[in-house]
């Protein structure tokens, strides 16, 4: 079983994807800190999904600093790309979400905001 969606060129002689594939190959470890920060937010995507996922949310938007796009993720592209930062150093290229509907997915600081306040709720 796989975490992580299955690659469309394994095994073709001319991957396109060479290119990709060279640069992860020159990717560094993340430090003890930046690796403590990545096994927190996977902690934090699990709470998140297990609070939101009831409320019809299909993961998360991140709005992309370089191509000013906000780009679309569910639960379970986050999760593999979050293991494969651990694993390698940083993440694969992947493709977008297919006609998201914005209204299926919050911002991390909207799911981390939830989170707080169910724990309030929760502890009063």
């Amino acid at each position: 079983m796989h975490d992580e969606p299955l690659d469309p060129f394994a095994g073709d002689p001319v991957d396109p994807t060479f290119v990709v594939d060279a640069v992860s190959e020159h990717s560094t470890a993340l430090n003890p800190s930046e690796r403590q920060d990545v096994l927190d937010d996977l902690a934090d995507l699990e709470a998140f999904e297990s609070l939101l996922s009831p409320r019809r949310i299909r993961g998360l938007v991140v709005d992309c600093e370089d191509c000013k796009v906000p780009h679309y993720f569910a639960w379970d592209l986050l999760r593999s790309n979050l293991k494969q930062l651990l694993e390698a150093g940083c993440s694969r290229v992947h493709e977008p979400a297919f006609n998201p509907d914005p209204n299926d997915y919050v911002s991390w600081e909207y799911a981390r905001g939830y989170a707080d306040g169910t724990q309030d709720a929760l502890e009063e």
